[in-house]
């Protein structure tokens, strides 16, 4: 079995990272919304585990990030939509490190949160969900990290195509290497800096997203 990770580690690290952050607020809300309830404390106790652990594999997901949109190939378009969720993903990773401070420094004895932490759980859930978005666009709408699309016939449905006998999936993408290696291009950034189809500017992408 030939185990590959298409394009990189960013998106296993950061399921984690949504993940633990999304069950940390909503822990936190309903922990703190029940707190004359018995088992509110534990709630609470979960959320702010889940919170720190989160800021930890927050790391990891910033960094395989980077490394994504530095290294994964792309156009103009695309371009634009990645350096989005990019400026987006490095505030709401800064908020929720911030709150993960504040949870170690302020409550590692005292479990109970007050309107102002939770306020600020609310605000960064938000930043969580829209960043997410975007990198769901970035994947589904512009193909970034993609390597193949799919051949549709009909309306693309189960019924539209045969579905073999083979149990083993065909990876059209590696028929294509071969063709990519004698006809290379620079991928990355340089890759589409001369494209006038598809114009883009680092500057104007970059600073005013």
């Amino acid at each position: 079995m030939n185990i590959e990770i298409i394009p990189n580690w960013h998106p296993i690290f950061v399921h984690f990272t949504i993940g633990l952050f999304a069950t940390s607020a909503l822990l936190f809300l309903v922990g703190a919304g029940f707190s004359k309830q018995a088992w509110s404390e534990t709630f609470l106790k979960v959320a702010h585990i889940n919170l720190r652990i989160g800021a930890v594999f927050t790391v990891l997901t910033v960094m395989a990030g980077w490394d994504a949109y530095n290294t994964v190939t792309h156009d103009g378009p695309s371009h634009a939509a990645m350096t989005d969720h990019r400026n987006w993903a490095l505030v709401t990773a800064g908020v929720w490190t911030v709150l993960a401070a504040w949870s170690f420094q302020k409550h590692r004895s005292r479990v109970a949160v007050g309107a102002p932490f939770l306020a600020a759980v609310v605000v960064a859930s938000g930043l969580l969900a829209a960043t997410g978005y975007k990198g769901g666009e970035a994947v589904y709408r512009f193909g970034l990290g993609v390597m193949s699309l799919p051949k549709v016939s009909g309306d693309g449905g189960h019924g539209s195509h045969s579905h073999g006998s083979s149990t083993e999936p065909h990876y059209p993408h590696q028929e294509q290497k071969s063709d990519a290696n004698t006809n290379s291009q620079p991928e990355g950034h340089d890759a589409h800096e001369d494209d006038e189809s598809k114009p883009h500017s680092h500057d104007d992408n970059d600073h005013h997203q």
